[in-house]
């Protein structure tokens, strides 16, 4: 695959990254530098004209919705929380899986009055307990969230559930399951339309490499 337009795509670190790397392949695109060794936050590729911006997952939306990068991969967790002003998101690519759920220590169901829940998902949480006409304390968290039932900071967590091996470690078990989370292929909507030939080539490329690994 050439690429005869440049073409930025924003990555995060970590797993994501990880697991894109099998599916930017298939279109041709291989990094010259891993993240996780250089100190390059924008690498090169062995296109000319594809980048690759490494930032933080949670502001791969933002720099696709303002058109910093014309594509990115970003967690629908992400996603739900930034809303999707700007951005298309026309290819789920069926990697970084897991659930969003609510945990906390079993007995908390019996609970009665208001429930205090701690996460970082706020507008999920909060879309969520209302869908339920549940009234709840939503307490903003970044790390951590098992601690928070411990030490009585709140009833609940929301928070991202792979395993279970972390909550179960901590006494906590899963209880109400609200999405399943995988990441997403995301288009800046300026770039679809003026590097609509490009994207479509990339994404098409990208969508076989998922189809290939569910077969």
């Amino acid at each position: 695959m050439t690429f005869d337009t440049p073409i930025t795509i924003a990555l995060s670190k970590g797993r994501i990254f990880k697991q894109s790397l099998p599916l930017l392949a298939y279109a041709g695109i291989l990094p010259a530098d891993d993240p996780e060794t250089s100190r390059k936050l924008i690498l090169d590729t062995n296109h000319a004209q594809v980048k690759l911006v490494i930032i933080r997952a949670t502001d791969v939306p933002t720099y696709v919705q303002y058109g910093a990068a014309d594509l990115g991969v970003a967690g629908k967790d992400v996603l739900l929380e930034h809303g999707g002003a700007g951005l298309y998101e026309p290819l789920d690519l069926q990697i970084a899986r897991c659930r969003m759920m609510t945990a906390g220590f079993q007995d908390v169901v019996r609970k009665h009055g208001r429930l205090r829940v701690a996460t970082k998902y706020v507008k999920s949480a909060k879309r969520y307990f209302a869908e339920k006409g549940q009234q709840v304390e939503i307490i903003k968290l970044y790390g951590s969230m098992e601690l928070a039932p411990i030490v009585g900071l709140a009833d609940l967590i929301v928070d991202l559930v792979e395993s279970g091996n972390t909550l179960k470690a901590n006494g906590l078990v899963p209880l109400e399951h609200i999405a399943d989370i995988s990441s997403r292929l995301i288009v800046n909507r300026a770039s679809w339309k003026m590097k609509h030939d490009t994207v479509m080539r990339l994404m098409e490329a990208m969508r076989a490499a998922v189809a290939k690994n569910e077969t």
